[in-house]
């Protein structure tokens, strides 16, 4: 097992368990560290509780009490848990270190990490990157926001492969040592303002996936995004852009026939399964990754010719009576719904809504032009009703469940229709993720089949 090196604090404190905050404290206590874990919900008889006490830990439950920070050089902070959070507001007060658990992944895998982040377009390029290095015979591991804790699968990294990792806003604004060999910037769109409260520190927290990158690290970024194009000038690490409007000597880019990694050929464009224009940029960030880390051209072709996606973003669920039905509960905001309609060019059903955070959804007016009509759910039900009706769409239905909502966009279509679960919005309002989002909605279409 791998150790954490040079971590330069003793005396820690744990906030929030969960899966990342325990494998956080396990790997603190495994290197002979002071810790003490705060934890709101978590209860006394708790395995994982029991575990960390066997451990070590001391352990606080049931409140978050000032007395906590007494005696701690830094704080581990869970990505959800907000930085205006009392235990987390004094810390910044008494100039307490706050991180969040993927800088201990940073200490332990050193030069071993590729990190992805971005707006929209994580999770896919995450995946396309990961199975282009296996399919290439390079050793590699997956971790971060997708789903596996990244301290966790570090420690159990062996010397000759690969991290790939996740990032989250949430996650990266709790970094400060923080460095992937090879980072990954996709684009920037608002988003999540609710929790980094303005777009400024919000592009800050992404944009610390390079902040301590090296002249011999390099930077994959979206040269057709404006801010990222700005931004990353102050970047160290060597700069590899990828773009789909134009031809780039120094990145990827891609023409009417072709995937190209600067000046080589890399497979031709229509033996890309993957749906969606989006997609393309996603695809192209991967290359560029891939590419630097060792991957073939044979490998990447491999990929690309049978990866059709990835659970709950633009996932095709089944066709019934000549409807398509599409689970894209993974667009969590308007950008990736964007991306979503414009994949389609047939009539459509959408399904939308979700959490309110505050913002209008006036913008995905001109793309809802072949929008026929939508069924609206959760907290934004009216608001979309509001912008559905400025875009001419009067057929439209408000329901409490998603098997009422997929019984309705049926009764709505027509043999042809695409009826496309995209919400435009995060899921928490009704549903604990947006994994049992789409999961029920492909159970209801299931069961309508």
């Amino acid at each position: 097992m791998k150790k954490l090196a040079e971590f330069p604090y003793k005396h820690i404190l744990v906030l929030g368990l969960a899966k990342s905050g325990t494998a956080a404290a396990k790997a603190l206590l495994l290197n002979d560290k002071q810790v003490r874990v705060n934890d709101m919900k978590a209860k006394g008889l708790d395995p994982e509780v029991v575990e960390l006490k066997n451990m070590g830990a001391e352990v606080i439950l049931g409140s978050h009490p000032l007395s906590t920070l007494t005696e701690i050089d830094v704080v581990v902070k869970n990505p959800g848990i907000p930085y205006d959070n009392p235990i987390v507001a004094e810390a910044v007060k008494r100039n307490i270190p706050i991180i969040t658990e993927v800088e201990l992944a940073g200490y332990i895998a050193e030069d071993q990490i590729i990190g992805i982040t971005g707006s929209n377009g994580k999770t896919t390029t995450t995946m396309l990157i990961t199975e282009m290095l296996k399919a290439s015979n390079q050793g590699v591991q997956v971790a971060g926001n997708i789903g596996f804790v990244a301290t966790e699968v570090a420690q159990a990294l062996k010397d000759e492969e690969k991290l790939v990792l996740e990032l989250s806003s949430f996650q990266l604004q709790g970094t400060s040592q923080f460095r992937p060999h090879i980072a990954v910037l996709l684009n920037i769109f608002e988003a999540h303002l609710d929790y980094h409260k303005t777009m400024d520190n919000y592009v800050m927290a992404k944009c610390n996936i390079y902040k301590n990158q090296r002249d011999t690290d390099m930077l994959v970024y979206n040269a057709d995004d404006p801010i990222l194009s700005k931004k990353v000038q102050e970047a160290s690490a060597q700069k590899i852009p990828f773009s789909v409007t134009r031809k780039l000597a120094d990145g990827a880019w891609i023409d009417d026939n072709s995937i190209y990694f600067k000046t080589e050929k890399v497979m031709d464009r229509h033996s890309v399964v993957l749906v969606g224009e989006h997609n393309i940029e996603n695809i192209l960030a991967a290359v560029s990754a891939a590419k630097l880390g060792g991957a073939t051209n044979k490998g990447i072709q491999k990929v690309l010719r049978t990866f059709s996606g990835v659970e709950h973003r633009l996932q095709f669920v089944d066709v019934i009576q000549d409807r398509q039905f599409y689970n894209d509960s993974k667009a969590t905001n308007m950008l990736a719904t964007k991306k979503a309609l414009a994949s389609f060019q047939q009539p459509v059903i959408l399904l939308a809504g979700g959490l309110d955070r505050g913002n209008s959804f006036d913008d995905l007016i001109p793309y809802l032009e072949n929008v026929k009509a939508m069924v609206l759910f959760g907290q934004t039900a009216a608001k979309l009703s509001q912008t559905a009706l400025k875009a001419g769409i009067e057929k439209q239905i408000a329901v409490k469940n998603m098997q009422e909502a997929v019984k309705e966009a049926y009764s709505l279509s027509d043999p042809g229709d695409v009826i496309l679960l995209s919400p435009a919005c995060a899921s928490w309002d009704q549903y604990r993720t947006f994994e049992e989002r789409g999961d029920m909605f492909m159970q209801a279409v299931h069961t309508l089949k």
